[in-house]
């Protein structure tokens, strides 16, 4: 018996266009971006790796760095993240449930200290975040949200191309 289907055809999709990045600022300035990269493994220490990539995926949702976004949901599922919660992310204040009390401490914290809205980050936020972290630990997770932001600005001003990252990659 012969069937009067055939397979359906695929439609090619035609992106647009890759941008290039404005300036390579890691070649163009080598002693700094060493630097960054110390001060990054410096504030990362003792934070755990999940919540630390949350943080960093938070803070490049706010900030509108793509690569940055590329960079740590990559990492972030790498190390063990759920789809579901980094999806989530962006609307986090209405997906709490997602997400333990430690956790929101830090988002809430992360975009306090990301956006700085009234100039300062208020103390509420800084108080609901040091209930949940011994004062080392929350003056890393601090260090961690500042390198972040500093990231941040250094991809979207040099217009960093997203979606070449693989984890593990530095």
């Amino acid at each position: 018996m012969t069937s009067d289907h055939t397979a359906p055809v695929e439609a090619t999709v035609e992106h647009a266009p890759e941008h290039a990045p404005r300036l390579r600022w890691a070649e163009q300035a080598p002693e700094v971006y060493k630097a960054m990269v110390r001060l990054d493994a410096a504030a990362r220490r003792g934070l755990d790796p999940k919540l630390l990539e949350l943080v960093k995926v938070r803070a490049s949702q706010l900030n509108h760095c793509a690569f940055c976004l590329d960079m740590h949901t990559k990492d972030a599922l790498a190390a063990g993240e759920s789809v579901e919660r980094i999806i989530q992310l962006s609307a986090w204040e209405e997906s709490a449930h997602f997400y333990t009390e430690k956790e929101l401490a830090a988002i809430a914290l992360t975009e306090a200290v990301t956006v700085l809205t009234d100039g300062f980050v208020p103390d509420e936020v800084f108080a609901r975040a040091a209930a949940h972290f011994e004062e080392p630990e929350l003056a890393q997770l601090i260090a961690a949200i500042t390198v972040i932001n500093a990231w941040n600005r250094f991809g979207v001003t040099c217009r960093m191309a997203p979606g070449h990252y693989q984890p593990g990659q530095r």
